[in-house]
């Protein structure tokens, strides 16, 4: 039967004026990073951007999410770092590609929205993006109601970069011989969540708060460490003429991830303990017991990136990332692949 009671939207869980706070909190973070290519403004029906400055521009998409690292923001109630995870993973995605980001668009989806939670967010994903030179265009806010337990939420990132057609980064050109050289990463990055949070508060019994001497700061501080961004090294060494191809270590680890930027008959072959293991990788393998096969496809161990460097060109790229006080590891080389051995072969 129908009821003589006004019902509204917001009796059924969507609050659209929280929704305008949210956006307004956003407009701001997205404002201060509007370059000149931007056209509109946010709240548009669609984000306009103008391509200039190129004579054979290629565009070089990707959309990724933060994983299960959103789950540490929701226990500790800090959600200003994950919007910067966020940028920071869509940008060395398209980075290893030889893109510069011209914008991004993000999609925060919620079963009830709070303005405040998601102007933090807007606030981590504004910094990232100035930082990376890209614009925060638009995005998606959804309040879901019954589609998400309270407090959680979910995120999402699309970016948009070019390149010139011949200075994609193919990895064509790798050769055996060429220089492995890793990037430090700041820690888990976005990857390897779901182990972790079972390993430490489940079997460790930790808590956020918990402090560890040999992390030197709390769980919290630890896992919600940002993701860091290797736009710049990566640009550097390519209009230099120094790389031949790189490769994000995300999910899959080195294993999986160095492989995707090979030739078909080229392998890597990495130097087990040629670079520091950072100790929240030592704590989780001590914790669960981890297989070495486990603990390399799911943790990046330290290595957030991986450059392949032409051998002939080895000291001048290692010279210019000096320059740029640029932290690397020569963590191996380039090799034809065994016959039955694998793409990563490690020594």
């Amino acid at each position: 039967m129908p009821t003589k009671k006004t019902i509204r939207y917001q009796d059924a869980g969507v609050n659209i004026d929280e929704a305008d706070r949210a956006v307004g909190y956003i407009k701001v973070a997205a404002k201060k990073t509007f370059t000149r290519g931007v056209l509109t403004d946010i709240g548009s029906f669609g984000a306009m951007y103008r391509l200039a400055g190129y004579k054979r521009p290629v565009l070089i998409s990707s959309a990724d999410g933060v994983g299960t690292k959103i789950k540490v923001a929701f226990m500790t109630g800090r959600h200003d770092t994950v919007g910067q995870d966020l940028v920071n993973h869509c940008v060395n995605d398209i980075a290893v590609q030889g893109a510069m980001p011209l914008f991004f668009l993000d999609y925060f989806a919620v079963g009830k929205l709070e303005a405040e939670v998601a102007g933090q967010i807007g606030t981590g994903l504004g910094k990232a993006c100035q930082e990376n030179g890209c614009a925060l265009i638009g995005g998606e806010t959804a309040e879901m109601p019954g589609l998400y337990q309270p407090g959680e939420y979910d995120l999402a990132g699309f970016i948009v970069g070019a390149a010139e057609q011949a200075k994609l980064l193919t990895g064509k050109t790798v050769q055996p011989g060429d220089l492995l050289l890793g990037l430090p990463s700041t820690g888990l990055h976005t990857n390897g969540y779901s182990l972790a949070r079972k390993l430490l508060f489940e079997v460790g019994k930790y808590t956020p708060k918990t402090f560890l001497p040999e992390l030197d700061c709390t769980l919290a501080d630890e896992l919600l460490k940002v993701h860091r961004s290797y736009l710049k090294p990566i640009q550097k060494l390519l209009k230099a003429n120094l790389l031949a191809a790189a490769a994000h270590i995300t999910g899959g680890g080195i294993t999986d991830n160095t492989p995707r930027v090979l030739p078909k008959g080229m392998a890597a072959e990495v130097k087990l303990g040629s670079w520091p293991v950072l100790p929240v990788f030592e704590l989780l393998r001590r914790l669960g017991n981890v297989p070495d096969d486990d603990y390399r496809r799911t943790f990046n161990l330290g290595i957030g990136m991986i450059l392949v460097i032409p051998q002939k060109k080895a000291a001048k790229a290692t010279r210019l990332l000096k320059h740029m006080k640029e932290p690397y590891y020569e963590i191996g080389k380039i090799i034809a692949q065994p016959r039955g051995k694998g793409r990563v072969i490690y020594k």
